[in-house]
């Protein structure tokens, strides 16, 4: 049975700051709705989401639920199905959804614009947000990361158009039905997950049979043409066939000018000027923790900050800082934190190898969010692999241990320093330096 939101007057959100599920509960708000919701620790979202006028708590449990709830929106992140307060949540009386499941239900009769792929969604997603707002298409917008013209996962818009980040884990994009779906890229990801690539493949396929109107891909990428070789009701546009007209950016690297040539794909099916779609990519300045120039020490240090936590990710934004800062006019010292037991042990011998062009990898404990630990894979064992791989690397007990130690290196005008990965590596950077 469809759930209508115009008779619910009181939603609860689980995990309420998460970066996707965040934008869910601005939304209700916007629509005067009442939002409450519980979350494991402060943050700037949640500080965000209070200023709107939602009531949320510090702690997780089923029982900080208010009374008159009618409607539980969480995250698979916090909410594991074999947990206790999952059981509760679907054999309680109210009403529930999962983040994914809720972004089907907002986007249901939309003209859905969905950015699926292993790598890239983000930035693409706010490209192609832009790109829209700026040539006047009002559309609605759901993005994993903080735009920086609104300082917002969430833009509300009036037109039809909605585009959103579709994630690929546990098949959670398979919520949606796009109109235009853009697949970025490809690869082995969530393994705990997914048995293998071609169980990936399968997944992407599955999406692209649920697509309406358009699918924007690479065509030269090999796991991309592997899903496409049969004939579909949508049509095709390689989106590599605009790279050629991506404009010097604002954003380094190869992987940011693919992404701006997906956007300009998008504007094009939108009869945009392509003029005036390569002046909105020209004045693209990126989005919160995907690369992002947090400032500079008084000791003259460059501070980034970036979310690549799979190697291709990784290797992608150290290739993107010696666009910036070749070898030899800057060093990079980069801090780490391993996300996930499973993605660290998947791809070891990747991550061993990704860090190339940096000076020296520190490496923080692994964040392991919704897993349980796994006494096999460490980050001392990775620091050890990315030694042998030829590179300088040290593994941290702890973040105090990192804090010190970083303190120590006394870094000035000829270093930058980058906190990376999905988990809280940036936090170090925020005690320990004034930028």
């Amino acid at each position: 049975m469809d759930l209508d939101l115009s008779k619910i007057k009181h939603v609860h959100f689980v995990g309420i700051g998460g970066i996707g599920i965040s934008a869910i509960a601005r939304m209700m708000l916007h629509e005067k709705k009442i939002v409450t919701g519980q979350d494991m620790q402060e943050g700037i979202v949640v500080e965000s989401l209070r200023k709107l006028g939602a009531l949320v708590t510090i702690g997780q449990s089923y029982e900080n639920m208010p009374k008159d709830t009618e409607l539980i929106v969480y995250t698979t992140a916090i909410v594991t199905y074999d947990s206790d307060f999952f059981a509760k949540i679907k054999n309680g009386k109210i009403e529930s959804k999962s983040y994914p499941e809720m972004l089907g239900v907002v986007t249901k009769h939309k003209y859905t614009i969905a950015v699926s792929g292993t790598h890239g969604k983000t930035t693409t997603t706010a490209m192609i947000a832009k790109i829209l707002i700026d040539n006047h298409k009002d559309p609605s917008v759901i993005v994993g990361s903080l735009l920086k013209e609104t300082n917002s996962n969430l833009v509300i818009g009036n037109s039809s158009a909605f585009v959103v980040e579709a994630c690929e884990y546990e098949r959670s994009f398979l919520n949606l039905k796009p109109k235009i779906l853009v697949i970025t890229n490809i690869e082995e990801d969530h393994l705990d997950y997914y048995k293998d690539l071609n169980d990936i493949e399968n997944a992407f396929s599955q999406l692209v049979e649920e697509t309406d109107s358009y699918i924007v891909c690479n065509l030269n990428q090999v796991s991309v043409n592997n899903i496409l070789k049969k004939k579909y009701k949508a049509k095709v546009i390689n989106y590599a066939d605009y790279l050629d007209k991506v404009p010097k950016l604002c954003v380094p690297g190869i992987h940011n000018r693919l992404n701006a040539a997906a956007a300009l794909a998008v504007s094009n099916i939108f009869n945009i000027k392509e003029e005036d779609a390569m002046n909105s990519m020209a004045n693209f300045s990126g989005t919160w923790r995907r690369l992002e120039n947090r400032g500079k020490t008084s000791a003259g240090t460059i501070i980034y900050d970036d979310y690549a936590h799979h190697p291709t990710e990784i290797k992608a934004s150290i290739e993107a800082l010696r666009e910036l800062y070749p070898k030899g006019e800057k060093k990079i010292t980069i801090l780490f934190q391993p996300h996930l037991y499973s993605r660290t042990k998947a791809l070891f011998n990747d991550f061993a190898k990704c860090f190339k062009g940096a000076d020296n990898i520190y490496l923080l404990p692994i964040f392991f969010a919704r897993e349980t630990k796994d006494e096999s894979i460490s980050s001392e064992k990775l620091a050890s692999a990315i030694v042998l791989a030829g590179d300088r690397a040290k593994a941290f007990p702890d973040f105090s241990s990192a804090e010190i130690s970083i303190k120590e290196l006394e870094l000035g005008e000829n270093d930058v320093f980058v906190t990376m990965g999905a988990g809280e590596a940036y936090k170090v950077a925020e005690k320990i330096f004034k930028f």
